[in-house]
C-alpha cells in the first residue's frame, strides 16, 4: 500500500515542500529511508518504529520503503520523524491517509511516542500556506510559533497518539498549550500573550556621563542605520554606548518582526516563551569568533552573526583583536546587505542588513596619546591600527573618538539629577530617531528602501539634493581629504540623515560639515 504525506525542508532562509512517500510491500522486513537524506533523517527509522510500538501498534513484517522527494534536495534534521511515521501508518492501513491529504506535518519523535520541538516551524507553516495546505500539524511546543501565520489551521500534537486520533477522526479539538506542552487557560498567561511577564531593566543613555558627541553619533547612526566606529581609552563608555543603541532604534514593523522571527526559527534560537520577536536583535560575539560563525556556513550552512543581527545591531568590541581575515569578510555584507554562501550542495543567500557598531582602543594599551600612561611605540601603534584595512574603514560612515570622562562632567551630571533637570536619555534620543525614520519611510515608500544607508549610488542624486553652499564644502573635502567615490557617497548618505533629523528637505552646508567631521577616519 502507498501513502504520501506533505512536509517541508529548510533551504537557506526558506522552506521548500517535500513529499514523504511510504510503500509497504511483501518481502524481507526491512525499513529503509531514501531521497538524499542526512544521517539524522536516516536514523528516523529506529525512532519511528519505537514510537509506533509505544502507541500499541505493531508493524506487520513487510518491506517498508520511505522516500523523501524531490531527490535532489538535501534533507536534514529531525523534522521529518512525524511525517515519516504518518506515512508508514498510512501505508500499513493503521490510519486513513485521506484525512491528512490537505495537511503538512512537522515534528521530532522520541522513543516513547512523544513529539519534540523542532526548528524552522515558522517558514514551514508559511510554505504550507503558500502550497495550498489548509492544516499544519506541528509539535505542541511549536504551536504558538506556528500560529503567527494567519489563514491556516494549526494543530499541536503532544505525541504520536494525538496524530493517530486526528487521522482516525477522533480528534476532540486543540486546547491551548504552554511552551512546555501543558494545558493552560485560553487567553491567559504565556498562551494568551506571547510577551507576558516582566521585562528586564533596559539600559539607558542617561547612564552615560557626558560624551555628548558620542550620543550625537548614536542618534545619527540609529536614524539612518549608519555603521559606527567608536575609538577611545578604556572606561570611556564605548561598550556602554553600543549596548544602549537598541534602546533608541525605531520599533520593528510587523513585516520585520516576521522576517527576524523566521531567521531565528531556522537557527533554532527562537525563545520558547516568545514565539514572535518584537525587539531588534543585538548580537555581541567575542572577538575570537571564526569566519563561519560570523558570516554563516558549515557543511550544511547555518545563519551567522551578520544574519542573526539582521534589522538590528552587530557589536564588535575590541575590533583590532579580531583576525584580519575575519574582519575583511564584513566588506561585502556591509555594502550589499546580504551574504551569499556557496557550497557543493547549493548556493545560500542570507539577509545581512545590520547596523555595525565597532569599538577599539587607539593603541595596544589603550591610552594613546596620553604619554603619561601610554608606553607604546609608534611602530606598535601603526601595526595595531593596520589590522583594520583602509577598505574596511572606508565602509564605516561614522568615526567617533571619545575621551575619558572628566571629574567636572561626572559631578555636573550628578548635580543635574539632584536638581531634577532633564539629561539626554534614550527616550529623548529615540524621539528624534523616530521623527527622522518617519520622513524616510514616506520618502522611500514603494522603493524597497528602509533607511538612508541603503541608498544606491545611482539614487543619490534623486534623494539627496544639496544646496550650493553644501556642494562647495563637498568639493573642497573631496579634493583636500582625497575621498574615494565610496567615501563621497557615504558622506552624502550621512548628511541626508542629519538633514532628516533637522526636518530639512535640502542638505545644507551645516549637514555636510557635520557628516565630514564624523568621518575623520579619512
Amino acid at each position: 500500500m502507498f501513502c504520501r504525506i506533505r512536509s517541508s525542508a529548510i533551504f537557506g532562509v526558506e522552506a521548500l515542500p517535500v513529499a514523504v512517500e511510504a510503500d509497504a510491500s511483501t518481502g524481507l522486513p526491512v525499513f529503509s529511508v531514501i531521497g538524499y537524506v542526512s544521517s539524522q533523517v536516516r536514523e528516523a527509522q529506529d525512532r519511528v518504529r519505537a514510537a509506533i510500538r509505544a502507541c500499541g501498534i505493531n508493524l506487520p513484517p513487510q518491506r517498508l520503503t520511505v522516500n523523501l522527494a524531490p531527490g535532489d534536495l538535501r534533507k536534514d534534521g529531525t523534522r521529518f520523524d512525524l511525517p515519516i511515521a504518518a506515512a508508514v501508518l498510512g501505508a500499513v492501513g493503521a490510519i486513513d491517509p485521506v484525512i491528512l491529504s490537505d495537511a503538512m506535518v512537522l515534528g521530532e519523535l522520541r522513543l516513547d511516542g512523544s513529539v519534540g520541538r523542532v526548528s524552522g516551524v515558522l517558514p514551514g507553516v508559511m510554505c504550507a500556506k503558500e502550497t495550498g495546505c489548509s492544516i499544519c500539524i506541528v509539535p505542541a511546543e511549536n504551536r504558538q510559533e506556528a500560529e503567527i501565520v494567519s489563514g491556516i489551521r494549526i494543530i499541536g500534537v503532544r505525541d504520536l497518539a494525538d496524530l493517530i486520533c486526528y487521522a482516525r477522526g477522533d480528534w476532540d479539538g486543540n486546547k491551548p498549550v504552554s511552551p512546555d506542552g501543558e494545558s493552560c487557560a485560553a487567553g491567559g498567561g504565556a498562551c494568551g500573550n506571547p510577551d507576558a511577564g516582566t521585562e528586564p531593566h533596559q539600559p539607558d543613555f542617561a547612564d552615560i556621563q557626558g560624551q555628548a558627541a558620542l550620543k550625537r553619533c548614536a542618534v545619527i547612526a540609529a536614524a539612518g542605520f549608519h555603521n559606527l566606529l567608536i575609538s577611545g581609552p578604556p572606561g570611556a563608555g564605548k561598550s556602554m554606548a553600543a549596548q544602549r543603541i537598541p534602546t533608541i532604534l525605531p520599533e520593528l514593523t510587523r513585516e520585520e518582526q516576521l522576517e527576524i522571527t523566521k531567521l531565528y526559527s531556522i537557527a533554532g534560537l527562537l525563545p520558547a516563551d516568545r514565539p514572535l520577536i518584537r525587539a531588534r536583535p543585538f548580537r555581541s560575539p567575542h572577538h575570537s569568533l571564526t569566519p563561519a560563525a560570523l558570516c554563516g556556513g558549515g557543511k550544511i550552512p547555518q545563519p551567522g552573526e551578520v544574519t542573526l543581527a539582521h534589522r538590528g545591531v552587530l557589536f564588535l568590541d575590541e575590533l583590532p583583536e579580531m583576525k584580519r581575515d575575519t574582519i575583511e569578510l564584513l566588506r561585502q555584507p556591509l555594502e550589499d546587505h546580504h551574504i551569499t554562501i556557496s557550497r557543493v550542495g547549493g548556493t545560500f543567500d542570507y539577509p545581512a542588513g545590520f547596523l555595525l557598531v565597532a569599538a577599539m582602543n587607539p593603541c595596544p594599551c589603550g591610552y594613546f596619546p596620553d604619554r603619561s600612561k601610554c608606553q607604546c611605540s609608534l611602530a606598535e601603534i601603526g601595526q595595531y591600527r593596520r589590522k583594520i584595512s583602509h577598505a574596511m574603514m572606508d565602509r564605516i560612515d561614522l568615526h567617533c573618538e571619545v575621551q575619558a570622562v572628566t571629574y567636572q562632567e561626572l559631578t555636573r551630571e550628578s548635580a543635574l539629577s539632584v536638581k531634577k533637570e532633564p539629561c539626554i536619555n534614550s527616550a529623548m534620543m529615540q524621539k528624534q530617531v523616530n521623527a527622522a525614520v518617519k520622513i524616510q519611510t514616506e520618502r522611500y515608500r514603494g522603493a524597497g528602501i528602509h533607511f538612508n544607508s541603503e541608498l544606491q549610488a545611482s539614487q543619490i542624486s534623486q534623494y539627496c539634493p544639496v544646496t550650493d553652499a553644501g556642494n562647495k564644502v563637498l568639493r573642497e573635502a573631496f579634493e583636500t581629504l582625497g575621498l574615494s567615490a565610496r567615501g563621497y557617497h557615504h558622506i552624502l548618505r550621512v548628511a541626508r540623515t542629519i538633514a532628516d533629523l533637522e526636518g530639512s528637505e535640502m542638505i545644507g552646508e551645516a549637514h555636510v560639515n557635520e557628516a565630514i567631521i564624523f568621518r575623520n577616519g579619512d
